[in-house]
């Protein structure tokens, strides 16, 4: 999924999508379960669904001593990049940063978590990625690719548990911010997908697909100007 540190301010976020406190998210996870129960048949008009983001295979190479003024670079340039060509370049170094776990032992794991996920052995990915985490809490790119790993098999209620973790490290995060989008968006929360796509949008203006979604769910939820 681009279908994952830095703690700059906290990015407010509708309650019962992203409350850090667990309480708080129990209405998305009843939903979720509510869809996981009877799962409605797309609309006609639903509009297009961006693919869950997730980096790149062919990233740059990243240094382990990319700090937080390089992340921070790296996120005004994005904002400003003239076209999607640039964005994309950007992209993929924030990507790489993302991705160093400072540990052999992660990478290693990280490695089979790929090759079980390639494999479709889905259980395996999860386990692996529970103990990256287990080494290393605070590496983001595990929580955001369990995320992803549970969107596949449609646990959405853990997907967006560990997106919550992801954004409580990194709120810039666009890939994690885009697949809640297209999480609430598949459970039939509009509202609350179209404020996560905008976020999104925000952070990375030129992110692949979710413009045209955005410009959809904002007719459909808004009403179309006069």
């Amino acid at each position: 999924m681009r279908f994952m540190c830095l703690r700059p301010p906290a990015v407010w976020f509708p309650v019962a999508v992203l409350a850090l406190g667990a309480v708080l998210l129990i209405p998305v996870l009843a939903a979720t379960a509510a869809f996981a129960q009877n799962e409605p048949e797309p609309e006609p008009d639903a509009g297009p669904r961006p693919h869950w983001i997730a980096p790149p295979s062919d990233l740059p190479r990243s240094g382990h001593d990319e700090g937080a003024y390089s992340l921070d670079t790296l996120f005004e340039a994005l904002k400003v990049a003239p076209d999607a060509e640039s964005a994309k370049a950007i992209e993929d170094r924030i990507w790489a940063a993302w991705m160093v776990s400072d540990s052999d032992t992660c990478n290693l794991l990280m490695d089979r978590v790929k090759a079980a996920a390639d494999d479709k052995d889905y259980t395996l990915a999860i386990k692996l990625l529970d103990a990256v985490i287990e080494i290393k809490p605070d590496y983001v790119e595990a929580w955001n690719r369990r995320a992803t790993i549970y969107y596949v098999m449609k646990d959405y209620g853990h997907a967006l548990a560990d997106i919550r973790e992801v954004l409580s490290r990194e709120p810039r995060h666009f890939g994690a911010l885009a697949g809640l989008g297209l999480i609430l968006q598949e459970i039939g929360d509009d509202k609350h997908a179209l404020e996560a796509y905008r976020r999104a949008l925000a952070i990375d203006p030129h992110l692949a697909h979710v413009a045209d979604v955005v410009k959809t769910l904002s007719a459909k939820v808004e009403g179309r100007g006069i």
